[in-house]
């Protein structure tokens, strides 16, 4: 492999391109470098050579990516060029809808994609069945079959399932579903969240000794213990639904920022918002350059939608009449750090509610030109906001809308075959600042915060600030201290709702033995590095 057709990616992530990404041979054998995977990936993907190479650009230039699964399957043959990373998959309370969910589940974590659930159909336990004058096993038995299923599945020999199973406040064994996952090594495969409506949380602020505050608290009781269920709003979402004629929304994607219709899926794609900083442009911002990428990138996620391969005809039905799309970002605690803005302020807020503001109303121009030019439905959606993991381990830049974990870190990654390694990872923005010697260590402490100095009320207040410009949801971890107590993770939940937030996990740090990032304790020094 020549240097050169390793583009930009980071040591790092040519492991993870090695491990995950690349194409194979029979043998094993990388048949592709990570030049050639983006071409494969645009030249598959495009009308013609011309969007080919804008599409190429913006990808070699790490400044736009699309989800993991377009990476690894554009350019297969069908059945194997499933593009899309979101499914909802549809329950009633039929053992025939049961299976046929279970083997819906199956063929999409198969092609890379994951799914979710609200389980809220199903009886309760211990109900009567009538069909076999039995007794029902309730939702989070069947919650477990669903999880083995993704544990022995592993997508496309790729990557891991996910999964995301809901379970509505007012569900008679809510109390069984909150606590499934205190014991850890259980139901591994799922992301829990609990669905409430206004009503609830109505009576929670309104008499915090009713039987919904008490629920709400249990809630974050488990959620202190274990960072499980998270919360999503039912009526916040419904209020973006611009299709009621197609039914409630009530189910997400496994990180909570795709609400969709049973069958739907939706192509997402982020773009790298730390290359854009340009000090001598208004608001350090370039942008004339991000409303370019914003419209390329636009374009090719409505194009993801003609050349995906569905794993089924419900599936392709339910997203070629929606055409929905999820444009977001990543590097956005980055660009703070290089604009010299603390994360826990304010301006950042506003920073955040411009740029999200400025890449909708551009994406929405683009998907409607798009539309007009192809003849077909307008795309329902054009942003999401998701966490961005492992591509922005590829772009070399933070995760999502998410503050800097910590300057320093371990990040433990799972490879293909199951096995985990450590990674330990060095914040590039920060050691930008420290090269810059007119910032003295008093204005880098402030600039330079991270996700455990930053108050629960300031996270919120940034998911708020992004939500406000994003069709769909946007996923985002709320990060407390160890020391953080039940109360501010009922407190937060208030406020989040309040704060028209579609939806909110909280982790308390430490409270699962195992953990993705692990922050060191020397990740924020006294001083800067003379040295630098």
């Amino acid at each position: 492999m020549h240097e050169t057709d390793n583009l930009n990616f980071t040591p790092l992530a040519l492991e993870i391109l090695k491990d995950r990404y690349l194409h194979r041979d029979a043998e094993g054998n990388i048949t592709e470098t990570p030049k050639q995977m983006l071409e494969r990936v645009a030249d598959s993907i495009a009308p013609d050579p011309e969007m080919a190479q804008l599409y190429y650009e913006i990808m070699a230039n790490l400044d736009f990516l699309p989800n993991s699964p377009t990476l690894m399957n554009a350019g297969r043959p069908s059945p194997h060029g499933q593009l899309a990373a979101c499914f909802v998959i549809g329950i009633e309370d039929t053992m025939s809808s049961i299976c046929e969910a279970l083997r819906k589940q199956m063929l999409i974590h198969k092609t890379g994609g994951g799914t979710g659930f609200n389980f809220s159909k199903l009886r309760p336990k211990n109900s009567t069945v009538n069909s076999t004058n039995g007794r029902a096993s309730g939702p989070v038995s069947f919650m477990r079959l669903f999880d083995l299923s993704t544990e022995v599945i592993q997508q496309g020999g790729m990557r891991r399932g996910a999964n995301m199973a809901i379970l509505n406040a007012d569900h008679p064994d809510i109390r069984e579903f909150i606590s499934c996952k205190d014991e850890e090594g259980k139901i591994t495969n799922f992301n829990l969240s609990v669905g409430i409506s206004d009503d609830f949380m109505k009576k929670v602020v309104s008499d915090h000794h009713s039987p919904e505050a008490a629920l709400l608290y249990d809630i974050a009781k488990h959620a202190w213990k274990s960072g499980d269920p998270g919360v999503i709003f039912l009526d916040t979402i419904n209020k973006d639904n611009h299709r009621p004629d197609l039914g409630t929304l009530d189910s997400t994607n496994p990180c909570g920022e795709s609400p969709l219709f049973p069958n739907e899926a939706c192509n997402l794609g982020s773009i790298n918002l730390a290359n854009f900083y340009d000090p001598t442009a208004p608001m350090g911002i370039a942008w004339s350059r991000l409303g370019k990428t914003v419209t390329t990138a636009t374009q090719m996620l409505d194009d993801i939608i003609d050349i995906s391969h569905y794993p089924l005809p419900e599936i392709q039905a339910a997203v070629k009449k929606t055409r929905k799309i999820g444009l977001g970002v990543m590097g956005f605690a980055d660009l703070l750090y290089l604009l010299r803005i603390p994360y826990n302020t304010s301006e950042a807020c506003q920073t955040a509610e411009k740029i999200m503001s400025f890449i909708k109303g551009t994406a929405r121009i683009a998907a409607n030109i798009q539309a007009a030019a192809k003849g077909h439905t307008i795309n329902e959606t054009v942003t999401c906001v998701a966490p961005t993991g492992t591509l922005a381990l590829l772009a070399n830049c933070s995760s999502g809308i998410e503050p800097i974990f910590s300057l320093s870190h371990t990040r433990t990654i799972t490879k293909g075959d199951g096995t985990k390694i450590d990674i330990q990872i060095f914040n590039p923005a920060y050691e930008t600042l420290l090269r810059d010697n007119t910032i003295t260590d008093e204005q880098l402490k402030k600039i330079c915060v991270t996700a455990y100095n930053i108050d629960y009320k300031d996270h919120i207040a940034m998911q708020a600030a992004f939500q406000k410009y994003t069709d769909l949801a946007v996923s985002k971890t709320i990060n407390m201290s160890n020391e953080a107590t039940a109360d501010d993770i009922y407190n937060a939940y208030i406020m989040a709702w309040t704060q028209s937030c579609k939806g909110i996990t909280v982790y308390r740090d430490g409270s699962r033995a195992s953990q993705v990032l692990t922050m060191h304790k020397d990740a924020l020094p006294e001083v800067k590095c003379s040295t630098c």
